[in-house]
């Protein structure tokens, strides 16, 4: 794997492997102590989560996959990109890698592949954290489901396979102060997804926002059994993607939950506010249950 267009000085992390369904799936293991599994979304991977694993690692063990499809992660055309898949594939990687009583950091479609996993194995999972994602049915919306409608036309898919349109168009519009989105920053976005076939699954998580209402439905049905839960949400409030009304949800939903509120920052808060998350995660986690 030619991994030489990533800047090391911005992301010096070890590059692990651990095989699942018969793919390669890439991820950073950094220091010592209680892990911290971080699970992204889209179009991302484990380089979005770069400063808070150097702010973290002193203290903590901070794991960071990149989900299949993603990142350094293999890319194949034929596997299956849906939600399930991805929550099963991170369950997978838990055994694998024997991790216990561990904390999660997510977003986007990450915190609900996460949450899935804390849904299950509530025993297993110390404290949560999340940002700017939801975990509920969204084709009842059109919020979400007039352009998820859109990009499953021929246009749409055009759009996302052939010319990258969910990392050049869609994250720029998605940051609240675009000037923090640098080219080179962006390039590491660009080039973990650089052909029409390595993005089958970021084009595949446009087609879960209306596909997986099954899969949404049987989280939120459940997330009762995460309100005793210590939880830290943050929230880019200038978010064009995942409303302020979400939030409201979540509100309710973890009502012991603390909320943090970037008023400047938009759906990618830990590339806008890292130092801020990184002060709050580290006060987060230190207080004993």
């Amino acid at each position: 794997m030619v991994t030489s267009w990533v800047n090391r000085e911005l992301y010096p992390f070890e590059s692990r492997f651990v095989e699942i369904d018969g793919h390669r799936m890439h991820y950073i293991d950094e220091g010592n102590g209680t892990p911290i599994l971080f699970a992204h979304g889209t179009p991302e991977w484990s380089f979005g989560w770069r400063d808070l694993v150097k702010g973290l690692r002193g203290h903590y063990r901070c794991i960071a996959p990149d989900m299949l499809g993603f990142g350094l992660s293999d890319k194949p055309t034929d596997a299956d990109y849906s939600v399930r898949a991805h929550a099963r594939r991170l369950e997978q990687l838990v055994e694998q890698l024997g991790l216990k009583n561990f904390h999660i950091v997510a977003n986007d479609f990450g915190l609900g592949i996460a949450l899935h996993y804390a849904i299950k194995h509530p025993d297993n999972v110390q404290k949560i954290s999340f940002f700017n994602g939801w975990m509920w049915p969204l084709d009842t919306d059109p919020h979400y489901a007039r352009p998820a409608r859109w990009m499953q036309s021929w246009l749409g898919r055009l759009l996302y396979l052939r010319f990258n349109f969910p990392v050049t168009v869609v994250m720029p519009a998605a940051f609240g102060d675009k000037r923090k989105l640098t080219p080179e920053i962006h390039r590491h976005y660009k080039q973990a997804l650089p052909t029409p076939d390595t993005r089958r699954a970021a084009y595949a998580f446009s087609g879960e926002l209306l596909h997986a209402n099954a899969f949404w439905a049987e989280c939120w049905q459940q997330v009762s059994k995460l309100a005793d839960k210590p939880g830290l949400i943050f929230w880019g409030m200038k978010d064009a993607f995942v409303p302020v009304y979400e939030l409201e949800k979540w509100e309710k939903a973890l009502p012991n939950a603390r909320i943090i509120r970037f008023e400047n920052a938009g759906h990618f808060a830990q590339e806008e506010e890292p130092d801020a998350m990184i002060e709050a995660l580290e006060g987060f986690f230190k207080v004993k249950m």
